[in-house]
């Protein structure tokens, strides 16, 4: 059968959901991916992309629904492109995870591996995120009934289209982080409408208002970080009025941003009230998170992780660890009290600041921390200045490590290797390096995202 873009299959079967949110169904000699099915959906589909092994369409009807589908709890589901599976019952989004795992790593790893250990799923499904991240835009996505009415207000808060940096969905609520995320920024909004203050405009370079970040603690603490794009009495005043109108937030944080990007790690934070950091608790432990740090966004599953790579680690006490990718030094901290001495080394100088002030703040002597490119950093010349790990836990970013780290892991030979990993595939890519001395003892996937495709997971090496 000839396909082209354009047609509409009939009656397609969704066979499984696959990576990056997306569902596969099998057609002869082709793969048919689409958005927003779920397993034994039957659906007709008009392709919009055809390429040689593989197609992409959008579903137009959908005939016999699967039994695993749930009503989604979000208003802005399919346009928010956020949480992509929350058609999908909870159960059956860890099955599929798990098999993601599984099928990933034996697809490019290619190596020998154990049975993998049962996904952990994250107790709560819903509101489980400690920051968000939304935009201020004057030319927000409209929906049809707006286009036509000329009285339309277009500035709006929420997050990007996906695929589109210049338009902005409005958000009245997200589900995905608890109060008082929603009222604040919907008091915010209104605020700034009332006022009549300028919403960003990306394209031409203007307005004060530009982006808003919520953060919030397990214990109750909130922080409030606003990017403005010049200093003005409107804004001062926003600052004034809402930090009367929400009185018990912890911190309230404002950055000075006129470049064309809303990244802010090059620009000085401005503490206008309350403290310059709230504070996280795990374990007795305290972190301290700024508005620059990094921090696991889920943070009750973030305390399972780390239960988990600790357990995996084996400590007894007298081991040598390094903490590779350290970040905030929130993993070095959290097994400190189970090692002989903690190493950690990170390549964003300002985490490593974050490291040593946690480290200082939970009264933790026997950890070291050091600053710069991992490639650069761990070499023959700084192994011979300090002792040997016997254990390395690894965390890189998606990208996964870089092949010289890897070498350098092999050059080491540490009897144990705990990596943990947020891109599976990279995962897989250096799990086939690391093939050449290494084995796969156990594999560990971990739900951090609900709702959504991405799954964490560790894996435990040992010297062959």
């Amino acid at each position: 059968m000839t396909i082209k873009k354009g047609d509409v299959l009939s009656k397609v079967l969704i066979n499984e959901l696959v990576a990056e949110g997306k569902s596969i169904s099998r057609l002869d000699n082709l793969v048919l991916f689409t958005a927003y099915t779920a397993p034994e959906d039957v659906v007709d589909v008009q392709i919009t992309l055809k390429k040689k092994n593989y197609l992409e369409g959008k579903v137009v009807q959908l005939h016999h629904p699967s039994p695993y589908r749930t009503e989604p709890v979000c208003s802005y589901f399919t346009l928010c492109g956020g949480c992509k599976w929350q058609h999908v019952q909870y159960p059956t989004q860890l099955h599929y995870k798990e098999k993601q795992v599984s099928d990933t790593l034996d697809r490019i790893g290619k190596i020998k591996l154990p049975p993998l250990s049962p996904i952990i799923g994250s107790d709560a499904t819903y509101q489980y995120r400690n920051k968000l991240d939304f935009t201020f835009s004057n030319k927000r996505w409209l929906y049809r009934d707006e286009i036509a009415d000329l009285t339309t207000n277009t500035n709006g808060l929420g997050f990007h289209l996906p695929g589109r940096f210049d338009k902005v969905i409005d958000i009245q609520e997200c589900h995905l982080q608890a109060e008082p995320s929603n009222s604040i920024r919907n008091w915010i909004k209104s605020y700034a409408l009332d006022k009549n203050l300028d919403f960003y405009n990306v394209k031409e370079h203007s307005g004060l208002l530009r982006n808003l970040i919520i953060r919030t603690t397990s214990t109750g603490e909130v922080m409030v970080i606003f990017q403005f794009q010049y200093k003005s009495k409107e804004m001062l005043l926003l600052l004034e009025s809402f930090s009367k109108a929400f009185p018990n937030t912890n911190s309230i944080i404002y950055f000075i941003n006129n470049k064309k990007n809303d990244t802010f790690h090059d620009l000085e934070p401005y503490v206008y009230a309350g403290l310059p950091y709230i504070t996280e608790s795990m374990e007795g432990l305290q972190f301290r998170i700024g508005p620059k740090s990094f921090y696991q966004t889920n943070s009750a599953q973030a305390y399972v992780l780390y239960q988990q790579v600790r357990q995996l680690a084996g400590l007894s006490g007298t081991e040598i660890v390094y903490d590779l990718y350290t970040g905030t030094g929130t993993i070095a901290s959290f097994i400190a009290r189970q090692a002989k001495y903690v190493i950690g080394i990170e390549y964003v100088e300002a985490a490593i600041e974050d490291a040593k002030a946690n480290a200082e703040l939970n009264h933790l002597s026997n950890i070291s921390f050091y600053a710069g490119d991992m490639k650069d950093i761990l070499t023959e010349s700084f192994l011979s200045h300090h002792p040997r790990p016997d254990v390395i836990i690894t965390d890189p970013p998606r990208a996964g490590m870089h092949e010289n780290v890897v070498r350098t892991l092999l050059t080491i030979g540490a009897p144990k290797i705990v990596y943990v990993s947020c891109n599976v595939s990279t995962q897989a890519r250096d799990l086939q390096l690391l093939d050449e001395k290494y084995k796969v003892v156990s594999v560990q996937p971990v739900d951090m995202f609900p709702q959504t495709a991405h799954v964490e997971n560790i894996v435990l090496l040992e010297l062959k």
